[in-house]
């Protein structure tokens, strides 16, 4: 054999060694190796089922003010489009206001008392949409073929004597308000938004390697020899970065108030605690990674894997609402969708205590419960 083949041999053999002791280290390493794979099929799973950009069934109150076979026609013609959902018929115009302001409905349709009568006669009767335009793409869709739907439902209903009202202009007048965005600029939405996706994706990036960081650099024998409890490391541990947090939420808010321009409708003070709340959370969080993770690495890859369903799933990427069932049920868990309801509503719709309460104890509820598993993790580390 020839001293060519012998080095070429030799050259194979250790590149297979190599590539032996990798696939040995990718074995011990489960965390980093689940991730390989757990990541991929996320995205695929979310981007293939979970992901609607034209959502459907929106939630919809009717105020009507009278009753007739045409009034029906249209409201049935509204529900079989597939995009509103009546979900309340009312007769109060303040309840249905009240549901919109809280995101129970996405959109009020009004009918006037004498609708029929008008139409009849062909004086173009009007007819209102209001839709909660806070996010403008998940309204869009609805509201651009509203139109469209009112006019093939009395195709059906106006014939003989009033059918030539099917001729020329709609016979009726539609009338759209988006309310809290009345120009449907985007930025109204995602600024706000993107307070609550900063703070998610750095405090618990920060906080998910604060341990990692004491074991690799020797340290975590100093804390472990302290005589503090568990909730005293935590806390201590992350009150630091409760004033990053604050820093945070100042830049954005003036960056929203004087370079987007962005609308504050509610109360300050309202806000900033509801900041407060979900920056503590946040932490909480990170550090139950960090009592996790065995490596500053794979404490980043624990806060990626849950800030991408953050992202998809909470409503700022995609309309929460044209989400499947199962994937809003896996979205009511994460607490950045309880927030950007919180932020949203505050800001543009001027939202009260009692409007985000049960966001707010979402949020608490979610606090708590990655806090106990925090210090259940951090006895045993102290075992």
């Amino acid at each position: 054999m020839s001293s060519l083949s012998r080095s070429f041999l030799s050259s194979i053999s250790r590149l297979l060694a190599i590539a032996n002791k990798e696939l040995i280290q990718m074995r011990r390493d489960r965390m980093t190796f689940a991730m390989m794979l757990g990541v991929p099929m996320m995205q695929l799973m979310l981007f293939g089922y979970a992901i609607n950009t034209d959502p459907k069934l929106m939630p919809t109150a009717v105020v009507t003010e009278e009753q007739s076979p045409v009034v029906r026609t249209i409201l049935q013609g509204l529900q079989n489009s597939g995009y509103y959902h009546l979900t309340h018929h009312l007769a109060d115009h303040a309840q249905a206001d009240a549901l919109l302001a809280q995101g129970d409905v996405s959109f009020i349709i009004t009918i006037p008392s004498g609708f029929t009568r008008q139409l009849i006669r062909g004086e173009r009767p009007q007819l209102l949409i209001e839709a909660d335009a806070s996010d403008p793409s998940a309204s869009s869709n609805a509201i651009s073929r509203a139109q469209t739907i009112i006019d093939s439902a009395l195709r059906h209903e106006l014939k003989g004597a009033v059918s030539e009202l099917n001729v020329g202009l709609s016979p009726v007048d539609l009338v759209i308000h988006r309310r809290y965005n009345p120009q449907g600029l985007t930025q109204y939405n995602i600024v706000p938004g993107l307070l609550g996706v900063i703070i998610t994706m750095t405090m618990v990036m920060i906080t998910g390697m604060a341990m990692t960081r004491e074991v690799e650099q020797g340290t975590i024998e100093n804390l472990l020899a302290m005589p503090a409890k568990p909730l005293e490391v935590m806390l201590g541990k992350i009150m630091p970065y409760v004033g990053v947090g604050a820093i945070q939420t100042g830049i954005i808010l003036l960056a929203a108030r004087y370079l987007f321009d962005v609308p504050f409708a509610g109360s300050l003070s309202l806000l900033l605690a509801a900041v407060a709340l979900f920056i503590v959370a946040n932490l909480a969080l990170g550090f139950t990674f960090s009592t996790l993770a065995k490596s500053q690495m794979q404490a980043m890859q624990l806060t990626f894997f849950f800030f991408l369903p953050s992202l998809l799933l909470s409503g700022f990427m995609f309309p929460f609402r044209g989400m499947p069932q199962w994937a809003q049920w896996l979205g009511e868990v994460l607490p950045l969708t309880h927030f950007l309801r919180i932020v949203r509503g505050v800001m543009l719709k001027s939202a009260d205590l009692g409007s985000i309460q049960y966001e707010l104890l979402a949020i608490i509820a979610f606090t708590l419960a990655v806090g106990l598993i925090a210090m259940t993790r951090y006895k045993r580390t102290l075992d």
